[in-house]
């Protein structure tokens, strides 16, 4: 590959940011993305009369009103109906195949919303257009602007419909991301005085330093983190994802494949074959939940099922790709608590 397309398939590996895909999507990634913009956290404004929010490129969008069409990244979208905004159409995993709603939407009734694209690359322009968008908003993957699950191909067109917004997962804690969110949801006219927002954000908080003081009381507990395609079981690095920087800052004990063993995977996971998939010793093993990896039900792999942390049961989901609300988060953080708490040493 070129460095060009090397940089766009790190950013489509992290589809497997923990990591996860077939090696057939991931060798097409070498086709996606591309980036403009900067980095910046900065702050949203007021819910009526002209609206204005510095995105994490620091770039500021500027309206007359506050945006009543908003079109989002699945995600994003989940996370903003969460605080009480609602979108009118979404990009990225929405439906999964028996029309159910993907593990992306969280509590959205996907009856609700025009989907734009349900898989990587999809992106129908015209009816973007026809909803007359005010504004797009996704996540960003890197530092260099990039809007996740918006096609390379297309991403022009869709830039001259409507002013982008981006909120940065990429290479920081989990909270920060949060209180990003929060505060693009504020601008918007979330209600961030009612009870379901605080109380969630009080939830995390207290889940937060439970995972804190079962890392602490059980530092012997290894946790390994994993996804699985067909040809390959990647292992996560914690140094760019969200989650596991902030789990890590908690003190979390984490596998850690070295920096050039991430190297092919843009420093986000080591790829392994299922005959080496006992490379690393872990008690406790987080698998990604998106439906773009095969879960733990469904691995058929002799040399997983041989796994100590497998044979003792002690696999649990982990989501890649957080929707970022504090209700959507508590859920993360307490599992994994549960997880180190009851976890047997078995490495």
């Amino acid at each position: 590959m070129s460095n060009a397309h090397s940089a766009r398939f790190s950013r489509r590996g992290l589809l497997a940011a923990g990591g996860a895909l077939g090696l057939g999507a991931v060798l097409a990634a070498c086709g996606d993305e591309d980036a403009n913009g900067g980095g910046s956290d900065a702050a949203g404004a007021g819910a009526s009369g002209p609206w204005s929010f510095k995105d994490d490129r620091g770039t500021t969008v500027k309206l007359d009103r506050t945006p009543a069409n908003i079109v989002a990244f699945t995600g994003v979208a989940a996370a903003l109906y969460d605080y009480g905004v609602q979108v009118k159409g979404v990009f990225g995993p929405t439906e999964t195949k028996d029309g159910k709603p993907d593990v992306q939407a969280g509590d959205m009734d996907i009856s609700k919303v025009t989907v734009l694209g349900n898989v990587w690359d999809q992106f129908n322009v015209e009816k973007y257009a026809a909803l007359a968008p005010d504004v797009l908003i996704s996540t960003m993957f890197d530092d260099a602007g990039t809007l996740w699950y918006v096609p390379e191909a297309s991403k022009d067109k869709i830039a001259k419909l409507a002013p982008s917004v981006g909120i940065s997962v990429f290479d920081r804690q989990l909270t920060a991301p949060l209180q990003r969110m929060w505060e693009l949801a504020e601008s918007l006219g979330g209600d961030m005085k009612a009870a379901r927002a605080t109380d969630a954000k009080k939830r995390f908080e207290e889940a937060s330093e439970r995972l804190r003081k079962a890392a602490k009381a059980h530092p012997d507990i290894k946790v390994m983190v994993g996804s699985a395609s067909p040809e390959l079981f990647y292992v996560s690095g914690t140094n760019l994802s969200i989650d596991l920087e902030y789990f890590k800052a908690l003190g979390v004990n984490f596998v850690e494949p070295p920096e050039k063993a991430k190297a092919e995977g843009g420093g986000w996971f080591e790829s392994l074959s299922w005959e080496n998939v006992d490379k690393y010793r872990a008690d406790v093993i987080m698998m990604d939940d998106r439906s773009s990896a095969i879960q733990p039900a469904d691995i058929t792999e002799a040399t997983w099922k041989k796994l100590p942390a497998v044979k003792a049961g002690q696999v649990i989901a982990r989501s890649a790709e957080p929707i970022l609300s504090y209700d959507k988060c508590v859920p993360l953080v307490e599992n994994l608590a549960e997880a180190i708490e009851k976890a047997k040493k078995v490495s």
